[in-house]
């Protein structure tokens, strides 16, 4: 055995370098390997290339024939032909409308018109019915009353005619006569002197109803009279007397307005 490995030493055997013995590293070199697969063979065939665009044939002027003008100026004309007609029918269009419009706008005018009209009469009549609803509310406030319209006579100066002015009313002393007639206003008190003036002889009747006391208002010998009296309104103190010194016939037309006072008038007060 020694010669063998001596033998394979000489023979140009490497020693392991990790002094382990020669034949072990001869076992392993002795091992079967593994076959190695063989390369493939190289494809020199070349990648295919697609076909080339065929060359663009240079464009060459060439002048248009007469016809081709033609048909293209006929083409162009009626192009701006319709277009034209394009823009008149849009105009026709516009203008009616804009005459619809006008029309409407003037039938809004007359109907305003109208309408201001109307409530023109109405504020008219409304302002008319206000002033007659005043009327009659103050009638109804203040009514009026007709309290001697008879016409009578006076024989002489030794008769009187005589009427009481109610209390709360504006009397309204308003009287004609066919003659000189006289008119006095007087209170209770001076309308009995005044009897009593003409009962004691002191006058005639004619006389004393004007001259006793203190008359408050006196008309002698006048044909008429129209006076408005305020002093009963808030006093029942007073009598109206008519005398002549002559036959006359009187001819009255007296009426009083309720209109109580707020406070004593004439001789309450």
């Amino acid at each position: 055995m020694d010669e063998t490995i001596s033998e394979r030493a000489g023979n140009g055997a490497e020693t392991p370098a990790n002094g382990g013995p020669a034949g072990v590293e001869t076992a392993l070199e002795a091992a079967p390997q593994p076959a190695l697969a063989p390369a493939p063979l190289f494809d020199a065939t070349p990648w295919p290339v697609g076909p080339r665009p065929a060359a663009r044939p240079i464009p060459i002027s060439r002048r248009l024939s007469p016809r081709i003008w033609t048909a293209a100026l006929a083409v162009a004309l009626i192009v701006a032909a319709g277009g034209l007609a394009f823009l008149y029918m849009d105009d026709t269009s516009a203008q009616n409308r804009a005459r619809q419009l006008a029309s409407a706008n003037e039938a809004l005018k007359s109907q305003n018109k109208a309408l201001s009209a109307q409530l023109l009469t109405t504020q008219t009549n409304l302002t008319a019915t206000l002033g007659e609803l005043a009327t009659v509310r103050a009638e109804l406030e203040h009514p009026n009353l007709t309290i001697w319209n008879v016409p009578q006579e006076i024989s002489g100066q030794d008769y009187y005619l005589a009427g009481g002015a109610p209390d709360t009313f504006t009397y309204h002393l308003k009287a004609t006569s066919n003659g000189p007639m006289s008119i006095s206003i007087l209170t209770l008190e001076d309308f009995a002197k005044a009897i009593s003036c003409v009962q004691n002889g002191q006058g005639r009747t004619n006389w004393c109803m004007h001259h006793s006391g203190s008359p408050f208002h006196t008309w002698n010998s006048v044909g008429s009279v129209d006076y408005d009296f305020h002093g009963a309104e808030g006093c029942a103190d007073y009598v109206v007397v008519f005398t002549s010194a002559q036959h006359v016939t009187v001819t009255p037309n007296i009426s009083v307005t309720y209109n109580p006072a707020t406070a004593a008038t004439g001789s309450c007060a």
